[in-house]
């Protein structure tokens, strides 16, 4: 299957890139710039896009031709690239033909409610959550078969943003406050992947929540990665993100059970994922 990974450049998007390769597909990523996310031996074909330019992604989608495309591009600080990004990729889509599933988030919910289930409408309180909710919209109105995965603060294999920060408060290069009161359900970055190249292999569509199986805290996620990694979690300071007047959800769980019946992959927790011997890789039912 031609698979096309738009954000291939990205934590989860070398991911995708790395497990769709090893399944044999032929495989399609995209980059906005340099070079390190081009390495050799990657089994893609590496094509250069800036997700803000309609015709630049038209003319990436329409060249590759993939079956499939799964967007993980995005920027928490630029709606362009969010939000009319994402337009542009699904009306390329539309324009090329195939399916596509588009990466969503927890930050489209306010956190009002005690979980949120796949039925649930966004009701986002940042600035970020805002352009995922109206690329949400987007991608719907103009493919209504897409899928669109929502899902949480991505984890694992030691290279995303979260375990370097514990890595920087654990060793004092940095100081700062991990909150107690700011809950999320953490997924392994090779669970989501596998999830979502399910998602496309069989052609779900609709809304899917895809997050992991634990509901904890910021702090306790830390705790978890400072332990798995031989780090003095006494470090790790706490604080309040209801004191701290920063934007977006306090806590947001999102229930993924009708996703899970539905996947062969099983998402784990990260109070699994992250034990000391955990496998790093995805398991599946």
């Amino acid at each position: 299957m031609r698979v096309l990974i738009v954000g291939g450049s990205g934590f989860l998007g070398r991911e995708l890139v790395r497990l769709c390769a090893a399944a044999g597909h032929e495989v399609g990523a995209t980059y906005l710039s340099g070079t390190g996310a081009k390495a050799a031996g990657t089994g893609a074909e590496w094509l250069r896009v800036d997700v803000r330019s309609r015709a630049g992604v038209a003319g990436v989608v329409g060249a590759f031709g993939p079956e499939v495309t799964i967007n993980a591009a995005y920027r928490q600080a630029e709606w362009a690239i969010t939000a009319d990004g994402a337009a542009n990729v699904a009306a390329a889509v539309a324009a090329a033909g195939g399916r596509l599933v588009h990466v969503s988030s927890d930050a489209v919910f306010s956190g009002r409610a005690f979980s949120y289930d796949e039925s649930c409408s966004p009701d986002p309180v940042s600035p970020y959550g805002a352009a995922k909710a109206a690329a949400e919209t987007a991608v719907r109105a103009v493919l209504p078969d897409a899928a669109i995965a929502r899902t949480s603060l991505i984890v694992g294999r030691g290279q995303s943003a979260h375990e370097a920060l514990v890595h920087a408060l654990a060793s004092g290069s940095r100081t700062g406050v991990l909150f107690t009161d700011d809950v999320r359900c953490p997924v392994h970055v090779s669970d989501l992947a596998a999830a979502l190249l399910e998602l496309a292999v069989r052609g779900y569509s609709g809304v899917q929540h895809v997050a992991g199986a634990d509901a904890v805290s910021r702090h306790e996620m830390g705790v978890l990665i400072a332990r798995r990694d031989g780090l003095d979690e006494a470090r790790l300071s706490t604080g309040r993100r209801a004191n701290a007047g920063v934007a977006g959800p306090v806590e947001v769980r999102l229930d993924c059970s009708a996703t899970q019946g539905r996947l062969g992959t099983r998402l784990r927790g990260a109070r699994e994922f992250l034990a000391p011997s955990a496998d790093p890789a995805a398991t599946t039912l």
